[in-house]
């Protein structure tokens, strides 16, 4: 690995060593190769333009999204002693052109700027005036029509490399594409015969959940209760709902944010920096909150209401846990959720081609609801991943509940299904083998078949999830439309033959809030794994963290991570040396802020 490279990681971000994929992509880059990195959220994507760029002549340009990412990133930089800005619409046109004077003059290693930025004139006559050796694109599945958060300004990144001379290398980089994904977005941002790593998308330290049959509200009450000391966030799928999570969790009293698309930029913007600050502990937001947070300790992200599909789920989930410690990702699911969905992609101005690719994909974001496999396992299978293993975390993979047996339920369900052609939908599927008095039924005879009400004794939302649940094993399939039946596999052959059985686990009553806090251990300060020894010493550091923080006009994890916290809890330095072995700490940052951490630590030891 290149010298320069590694004694840069040390120096100013405080690491002896890179993580998997982090040297193979920064190499890559420093040869002049173009990137394409497929690294999930916390595994460290921003390292390897950061390093290049500070190694390399000139100026490099970050296409980041939104306004908020860029300035939490510019933070760190700078508070880790490297000289970055960024140029977007929150400045004021002297401010912008200030900006643009001291990176023409190269008082910057990197510049950050949106999509949108590209299309302006001025911006792209300066740009033709510097030496910019690399274009680094975050959230590059943004340029891809496949994605789930395709947005057209992305493609005006390749109009820009027209206006640089010689071509800077291209380094794309997301937490999450499929493979049609990846291949558009080589295509689209043109990148040469990139290096391609993907690093895997498991995060072993999420537990991530489904719960079904639960009252939302109470569910949220008393897992806020549970955590009342950790920053989370919960997501909705429209304002209206936003607004009603936001006053319920308002009146339990807690801090609490709201962010949505109807509310006023500034009014946005005041609601994450306070986040950002640890002065609210829980954002209650729909998916524009998605890409624009950068904050570290972010230890649960409840779903109220189920995403578009799974991209949009493990992105928005993945906010849990940056830092690398334990969080939690539960997924309230109803069936109103997927009405929802359908009526977005009804009303949306695709093409009817993305209209039932997006049906495909809302089908195997409700299989994921269903499923009772490990659900870290399905994810990165949806994903390609197919070496994966049993997170051992995750609601399935700890549900003690016994089995049972639903192989004759199945075989009836199979039976109507085939008894109606295979050409209708779940609900009236299992409208049938309840035997219900319904006119559409009455309207097609079905009430006339073997398996009319042959399940009547089963409550028909059991039945639905029953029916839900076999597709999400691979015996029942959905259609991709807008209006999906139910289809049988070959897998169902075996069943009926009686070869092999079909189990399911009985839906509790009550779902719970909590499991037992398995391999990671629990700790009431703040979500991290410390000990009870030095829990109250964590709890200081972080007072003294948030005190300069807020001196500075910074997020507290700009400062330093809960990490880094947590091993000076461990390692308890007393000496200037062996506070720079802590991870995380590099030399800026010492001198900045180690003195008075060291301080306060000595007087715990």
């Amino acid at each position: 690995m290149n010298a320069a490279a590694i004694e840069a990681l040390k120096t100013y971000y405080g690491y002896d060593r890179f993580r998997e994929g982090q040297s193979t992509l920064i190499e890559a880059i420093l040869n002049g190769r173009d990137v394409l990195g497929i690294m999930p959220t916390g595994a460290g994507k921003s390292i390897c333009y950061q390093i290049p760029a500070i190694l390399l002549p000139g100026v490099t340009l970050v296409i980041s999204p939104l306004i908020s990412l860029m300035k939490d990133q510019v933070d760190s930089l700078n508070s880790a002693g490297i000289e970055a800005t960024y140029i977007n619409s929150s400045l004021s046109v002297k401010e912008t052109n200030d900006r643009m004077r001291d990176v023409a003059a190269g008082h910057y290693k990197l510049l950050y700027v949106a999509p949108e930025r590209l299309e302006s004139e001025y911006f792209r006559e300066l740009v033709r005036q510097l030496e910019v050796p690399l274009i680094a694109v975050d959230e590059a599945h943004c340029v891809s029509q496949w994605g789930h958060d395709f947005r057209p300004s992305y493609m005006t990144i390749v109009r820009l490399l027209r206006d640089i001379e010689p071509r800077p290398v291209m380094a794309a980089f997301t937490a999450t594409a499929t493979d049609v994904v990846k291949d558009d977005i080589v295509d689209r941002l043109r990148l040469k015969e990139p290096v391609r790593i993907t690093t895997g998308y498991a995060r072993d330290n999420l537990a991530m959940s489904v719960v079904r049959n639960a009252d939302k509200r109470d569910y949220v009450a008393r897992f806020i209760k549970e955590h009342s000391d950790q920053a989370g966030i919960i997501y909705a799928s429209t304002r209206r709902e936003v607004e009603s999570v936001f006053s319920f969790v308002h009146g339990m009293g807690v801090p609490v944010g709201k962010y949505h698309a109807g509310l006023s930029e500034e009014e946005r913007a005041r609601t994450q920096d306070a986040f950002q600050r640890d002065d609210v502990q829980v954002i209650v937001a729909t998916n524009a909150f998605g890409m624009g947070i950068d904050k570290s300790n972010v230890r649960f992200v409840i779903h109220n209401n189920m995403p578009k599909n799974l991209e949009a789920y493990y992105q928005e989930a993945g906010r849990a846990g940056r830092d690398g410690d334990p969080g939690e990702c539960v997924l309230l699911f109803s069936p109103q959720d997927v009405v929802t969905q359908k009526f977005f992609i009804e009303q949306s101005e695709a093409g009817e081609e993305r209209k039932q690719n997006d049906y495909r994909l809302l089908n195997d974001m409700v299989q994921y609801a269903h499923t009772g496999e490990c659900l870290q396992l399905t994810i990165v299978r949806y994903f390609g991943e197919e070496n994966a293993h049993n997170c051992g975390t995750c609601a399935n993979c700890t549900d003690t509940r016994e089995q049972k047996d639903v192989t004759e339920e199945a075989k009836y369900i199979f039976a109507c299904i085939s008894e109606m052609k295979q050409r209708f939908g779940v609900t009236l599927t299992a409208k049938v083998l309840r035997g219900a008095n319904d006119a559409k039924i009455r309207q097609f005879n079905f009430d006339r078949l073997r398996s009319y009400g042959l399940l009547k004794h089963i409550p028909e939302k059991q039945l639905t999830q029953l029916i839900h649940a076999l597709v999400a094993d691979g015996y029942l399939r959905m259609s991709d439309t807008a209006y999906p039946v139910v289809q049988l596999t070959e897998q169902v052959l075996d069943v009926m033959k009686g070869k092999t059985q079909v189990y399911r686990r009985v839906e509790p009553e009550a779902p719970p809030v909590t499991r037992s806090s398995g391999k990671y251990g629990s700790s009431r300060s703040g979500g991290a794994a410390v000990s009870v020894a030095n829990a109250e010493l964590f709890n200081a550091l972080r007072q003294l963290r948030k005190k300069i923080a807020d001196a500075e006009g910074l997020p507290p994890f700009v400062i330093f991570h809960d990490a880094t916290l947590r091993e000076m809890c461990e390692a308890m330095p007393t000496t200037e040396r062996a506070m720079r072995s802590v991870k995380g700490i590099g030399d800026a940052k010492f001198e900045k802020y180690g003195y008075a951490f060291l301080e306060l630590i000595r007087q715990y030891e």
